[in-house]
């Protein structure tokens, strides 16, 4: 494959990405507005947004291997087609259960997006690039929030929430539909993992061997469990600061969702950075991509219960947005270790499993749990609770760092002295 066709394929899957956060988040723009014309409770506005990451978490595992399967790229279009209309369903909704349906339908169409598109951008980049480009990619979901929230703000107050649901939906559309016809599967050439070409041609006796691998070490479940827990900071954040800024600092509702647009992308941009740093520091040590995970765990526990007891000014917005810069570090590294210890041939497969254990433990509990706490000790009180998850994420990854070389040695039978160089099998 050309290295142009690969950017373009990256370019396309991550603006795909990009609507996926758009339909996602701009609900969390017009919070105050379905508030007021509704009459809706805290806990009935963050049901709202962690219906769609309760779905993704729940169907993202079957609908993953189903992509393994039937084509990664035709699933890849069927769901941003889904995802769109539900989004336009939600601009016609006409009261609380009929918005919570058609959110539930984004979430559907969600499901799969983020575990198959990773994948298909890994399958096209060279190894040792894992955790810039998963960070990089994971990032989208913040700039698609920033932009969801931005510009669903700004059309919200000049038209009105239903307008604002319905650009999201009909821009998802139209990146649907270059997508499939730019992306074609034959040109992705996925490889296959020479492990189980011995295990004959049946699909049932390979995915009977691969599947096992997806749990196989107390490293890769830290992963997954570590990742997960820290992710339900960043979700509650973005779910939650447009309406933080809009009660606690007196905006309105298009500079509410503009200011928590921007610390969104700074979530994007820490993702970035996280993802970089670890790829360079672990190139002959890949276990300190565990010390990069730690440190931003660590760190944004310490900087976000400090933020969230300042005053309301420009010392708590600047220790926040320090905060926010760490909070979601951990995507780029937790995405790669991942990759790292799991077999290429279900490589959708494990990020859905990643994608599950990312919605179940954090993006779908996040913005709802905050919205339950908010209902009894304001949203203030809430958001200086959400800074303890990054505890138990710590206590994860020091674990999954504890036994990686340990595992890694028991997986591949050498001991990991620098990143792997197949593209078929990781160590």
């Amino acid at each position: 494959m050309s290295r142009r066709y690969a950017w373009v394929v990256f370019a396309l899957s991550f603006g795909l990405l990009l609507s996926d956060y758009m339909s996602r988040q701009v609900l969390n723009a017009v919070f105050p507005m379905l508030k007021a014309d509704w009459l809706l409770s805290d806990s009935q506005l963050g049901s709202l947004s962690g219906i769609v990451a309760l779905a993704v978490g729940l169907l993202t595992l079957p609908l993953s291997l189903l992509a393994d399967r039937w084509g990664r790229v035709r699933s890849l279009v069927i769901a941003a087609t889904m995802w769109s209309l539900a989004t336009l369903g939600c601009a016609v909704a006409a009261s609380y259960d009929q918005m919570f349906t058609g959110r539930l339908f984004v979430g559907i169409g969600e499901a799969a997006y983020g575990s198959v598109g990773i994948a298909v951008v890994l399958s096209v980049f060279p190894h040792a690039l894992r955790a810039t480009l998963s960070g990089t990619f994971i990032a989208g979901g913040a700039f698609g929030s920033v932009l969801g929230m931005s510009i669903g703000g700004a059309v919200a107050q000049a038209y009105g929430w239903r307008w604002a649901f319905g650009v999201m939906g009909v821009f998802g559309l139209v990146l649907a539909g270059v997508y499939a016809v730019v992306v074609k599967e034959k040109r992705l050439a996925p490889r296959q993992d020479p492990a189980v070409d011995g295990a004959g041609t049946d699909e049932r006796d390979r995915l009977s061997v691969l599947l096992p691998r997806l749990f196989s070490s107390v490293s890769v479940v830290s992963a997954y469990v570590g990742s997960g827990l820290q992710l339900f900071i960043a979700g509650a954040l973005i779910a939650w600061l447009p309406s933080y800024f809009n009660r606690y600092y007196d905006m309105p509702t298009a500079r509410a969702g503009a200011t928590a647009g921007l610390f969104a992308l700074v979530i994007g941009i820490g993702m970035i950075v996280g993802g970089i740093v670890s790829d360079r520091i672990s190139r002959r040590a890949p276990i300190r991509k565990w010390a990069v995970a730690i440190s931003c765990s660590v760190g944004s526990l310490v900087l976000l219960m400090t933020a969230f007891r300042l005053p309301a000014g420009p010392v708590q917005l600047l220790v926040l947005g320090l905060g926010t810069v760490l909070c979601a570090g951990t995507a780029g590294p937790g995405a790669a270790m991942v990759a790292n210890l799991t077999p290429a041939a279900i490589a959708a497969t494990a990020f859905a499993t990643l994608t599950l254990a990312q919605s179940l433990l954090g993006l779908a509990p996040g913005p709802a749990v905050t919205g339950m706490l908010a209902d009894r000790l304001g949203l203030l009180g809430a958001l200086r609770l959400v800074p303890l998850v990054a505890i138990a994420a710590t206590a994860a990854f020091l674990i999954g760092r504890h036994s990686y070389d340990r595992d890694v040695r028991r997986l591949t039978g050498v001991a990991p002295q620098t990143e792997p160089q197949k593209t078929e099998v990781s160590s």
